[in-house]
Parts: C-alpha cells; structure tokens; sequence
C-alpha cells in the first residue's frame, strides 16, 4: 500500500522490521519515506523503546540486543499477504458439516477466524480473545472460551485455568499458531505457559493443523509446545525455506504451500 496510507500498527511493524535487517532507523528518512511529520515518528519511536523494542538516539533509533516477542497488535500488518493465503488455504481444507474446531491466538487464526464466522454447525473452542471478540455476535456458531490469565502480547488467555478447561474438551481439528517451526524444534513460541496451554489444546484434537508464514519456517524460539510429529499438516506459504520445508516434509507432516 502506499505509504501514506498506512495505519499507526502498520507503520510501527514497517519500523520495527528496519530495525531489524539494517540495525538502526534514521527519524527524519522515515518521516519522509511515510510522509508523516518528524513528530509523529518520534512518537511512534517513544512507543516503541517503553515496550524494549527499540532503543532511541539523537535523530532516530538502533535494535535492542535481546529475542522480543512482538505484540500481536504490531504483527497485523507483518507478512498480510502470505498470512492471507494461509488462511484461505485452511478454510478450504476444514471438513464441511458439523465441526468442532480449536483455534489458538496470532494473527493467521484470527484471519481464519473471520473466514468462518459465516459457518453453521460449527463450534469454536479457543483462548484467544481477539478471536473471540470476532465470534461472539454471530448467532449461527457455538463459541467455547477458556479462561485463563490474558497475555498482552499475543491477546491469549493461559496458565493453569486455560489447561484445565482445554483437558475436558475434545475438538476434531485444532489449527495452531506459532512463532516458529521446523524439524529440530518442532512446534515453539517465545513464552512458555503459552507453549505449555497450546500443547494442552494440540493433545485433546484428533488433527492438527499448524499455519505459518514462511518467515516461521525454520525459526526456532524459546519454549516448545510439541514435537512437528505431532502435527498432521503445515499449511505455509512459497517465502518459507525450501531446505526447512523439505527437513519437515521428510517426517511425516503433510505440507502444503498456499498459493503455489
């Protein structure tokens, strides 16, 4: 999209990937290239160094030598196009009819969650509350909340509460979000309650169903959350790895590249 139309969420994700690839972002170069005024970006820049993201200096800011988790609010506008053919990709292979479905926070389930907001005979047993906040008025599916403790970066409610309401479900597919995902690793995620309530949702599904971008292929972060045997199908996109792809592919799971 142009640059100038580009929403605060949007511009702060474009931010914060230039920090990553390059180190260091110059205030006045981002003023011009989003043809915003130099005080919107220093904002944007404040906003950004009280949640650690960043570090500010004199005239812009440099990357914070730690592994963050981004907030989910900021990861909308990351990677939209490919997310979007995930989802849709998904939504094709979910049976028709009655359907019991889990569906874990992040960005990718909640776009799968507004392209089945028009199903009947479905029920949707999750624990992310954005997703939640987009089924909740729709009359024609039956919608199962967990409980838990909310996390602010992922808009997921976890711990103990969420465990033990996911134990005495029993869902036919689970489709899961994650912040990394290869052979090695497996299934993993910056947080590890969270990692530990998603695998409490991952062992009470008869299928699951991983989707992530390609940028997720390969990657590797803190906590795991299952073994990538555990997983019936990967639904990514063609930006993920072909090396990770295929390292995958060789055990066993099902992967499936949306829009190729």
């Amino acid at each position: 999209m142009p640059p100038s139309s580009l929403r605060r969420a949007d511009r702060v994700s474009a931010i914060l990937d230039r920090v990553a690839s390059d180190g260091s972002v110059d205030a006045g170069h981002l003023a011009d290239e989003f043809r915003v005024s130099p005080a919107t970006i220093r904002r944007d820049l404040q906003v950004l160094e009280d949640q650690r993201l960043l570090s500010r200096t004199h005239g812009g800011a440099v990357a914070v030598d730690v592994a963050y988790e981004l907030p989910v609010r900021y990861r909308v506008g990351q990677h939209r196009e490919e997310k979007a053919l995930v989802a849709q990709r998904v939504a094709q292979l979910l049976p028709k009819g009655p359907l019991t479905l889990g569906l874990t926070g992040g960005t990718t389930t909640h776009l799968l969650a507004r392209l089945l907001a028009e199903r009947v005979d479905l029920t949707v047993v999750t624990n992310a509350l954005n997703i939640a906040a987009e089924l909740a008025l729709r009359p024609r599916l039956k919608l199962i909340m967990t409980g838990g403790v909310s996390r602010t970066q992922s808009y997921e409610l976890v711990g103990p509460i969420a465990d033990h309401a996911l134990s005495g479900l029993n869902m036919e597919v689970a489709v899961v979000g994650v912040d990394g995902i290869s052979a090695r690793g497996g299934l993993t995620t910056h947080d590890e309650i969270e990692a530990n309530t998603n695998a409490t949702m991952i062992r009470r599904a008869d299928r699951v169903i991983v989707v992530a971008d390609g940028s997720k292929v390969g990657r590797v972060c803190l906590a795991g959350i299952c073994a990538i045997t555990d997983v019936a199908t990967l639904v990514t996109d063609s930006s993920a790895d072909a090396t990770g792809v295929e390292a995958i592919r060789r055990t066993g799971t099902e992967v499936i590249v949306a829009g190729a």
